[in-house]
């Protein structure tokens, strides 16, 4: 075993996730070695690029981090959400202002916050092995035995699969996961409005699902918008085919004039959805963490946040570790994360599932709910701030003000 490199923790997966685990056991005394299949991508900014939004008690974990300053200086505050249903005149809003916050959460470039963790994850105390593929995974009494895809072997007293929806790491220790296709694809992109967006995301259902417009960061311009629309899988390639006038058109149509004209489109990227959720988030020496523990859909933008809370509570866990795979550390990782999980897995399933049900009477009851979690003071308190990250158990990085 002469050839074989021995860890602490081996992170597999180097997206946003797995970075952030990685830099945040930067600190510890734990060696610990980051495992990634593709090279990092350095693209200049583009004014079309894709964004993620994140929320209140995810800017608080990439503080901790040490990244937010950096970030920060090309992220947009999210001011406000207006939530409505086409066709419907019930609302619900949630503002900043009302919850004594400086904003409920930012959009920023996905680019930006890839490249951020990984030139900090590079100077910090972590071996990147990168790009190479993991090609295999067998746990022990006392470590997980990796493969990689040029023969190497590695030996992990804990093993972080972070490796996406489809993980494989799954797989070979034996989880299962419930997955269901919602026979739809998100199309990404950006739209240049004819009025300012003042800071507000908006979210508006649709029976074919929910099209979506946050602020994005441009140049400080306020009238750049992210455009998400869920769209059926049948009328996907025409909406990714059709020219850039009749697909504003068509958005227009559904999202109506709140924002103004659409008067420009950036490019388009189409992608399908599923809500891929694992049976587990332990097994033997082995933790999943986002996309491979839970692939939510992207309504209410809640799949990022979720895993950067994973991340913070496993990170919060090993920093004192003696043995980072111990089975009670384990547990108390498992403990800690499931009821988030199921809760914000129910809720963005159920969000979906309601407002694209035709029965009769349901809208209705969806008009009279919008105006409930509008109006109700202590509903829509308890939804702004499970939307904000901090509903039920939050990690020590994530804690509410």
């Amino acid at each position: 075993m002469a050839d074989t490199a021995m860890v602490d923790v081996a992170i597999v997966g180097g997206g946003l996730v797995g970075a952030s685990v990685a830099l945040g056991l930067a600190g510890s005394r734990l060696r610990v070695a980051l495992i990634e299949p593709a090279p990092l991508d350095a693209r200049p900014p583009q004014w079309d690029e894709r964004c993620i939004a994140i929320n209140h008690a995810s800017v608080r974990v990439l503080q901790g981090l040490g990244v937010w300053p950096q970030l920060a200086l090309q992220a947009a505050p999210i001011l406000s959400t207006h939530v409505s249903e086409r066709g419907r005149f019930g609302v619900a809003r949630f503002s900043a202002a009302e919850s004594g916050l400086d904003a409920l959460g930012y959009n920023l470039p996905v680019r930006q916050l890839g490249e951020v963790l990984w030139q900090r994850a590079a100077q910090a105390p972590v071996q990147v092995v990168a790009p190479m593929r993991l090609t295999g995974a067998s746990p022990g009494d006392d470590h997980v035995g990796l493969t990689l895809a040029d023969g190497r072997r590695m030996t992990a007293r804990l093993l972080v699969a972070a490796d996406g929806a489809q993980s494989p790491v799954r797989g070979w220790m034996g989880v299962g996961a419930q997955t269901h296709d919602y026979r739809q694809s998100a199309i990404v992109t950006a739209v240049r409005c004819s009025r300012p967006h003042r800071g507000c995301a908006y979210e508006r259902f649709t029976p074919e699902g929910p099209i979506a417009l946050l602020p994005k960061p441009w140049a400080q311009e306020d009238r750049l918008c992210s455009l998400i629309w869920t769209t059926p899988s049948p009328l996907v390639a025409d909406r990714m085919q059709t020219d850039d006038a009749r697909f504003l058109s068509q958005a227009q149509e559904v999202f109506g004039g709140r924002l103004g004209r659409f008067e420009q489109l950036g490019r388009r990227q189409a992608h399908p959805l599923q809500r891929v959720v694992g049976s587990s988030l332990t097994a033997a020496r082995t933790v999943f963490v986002g996309n491979a523990a839970q692939a939510l859909h992207p309504v209410a933008a809640q799949g990022f946040n979720l895993g950067l809370r994973d991340a913070a509570t496993l990170t919060e866990l090993l920093a004192t570790a003696d043995d980072p795979g111990d089975a009670a550390l384990l547990r108390a990782y498992g403990q800690r994360r499931e009821a988030d999980r199921r809760r914000m897995a129910g809720f963005t399933d159920g969000v979906v599932r309601l407002f694209s049900n035709r029965v009769p009477g349901l809208s209705g009851l969806r008009h009279l709910g919008l105006l409930a979690l509008d109006l109700v003071p202590g509903l829509h308190e308890t939804v702004l701030w499970q939307n904000l990250g901090y509903a039920g158990h939050s990690p020590q990085a994530a804690r509410e003000p």
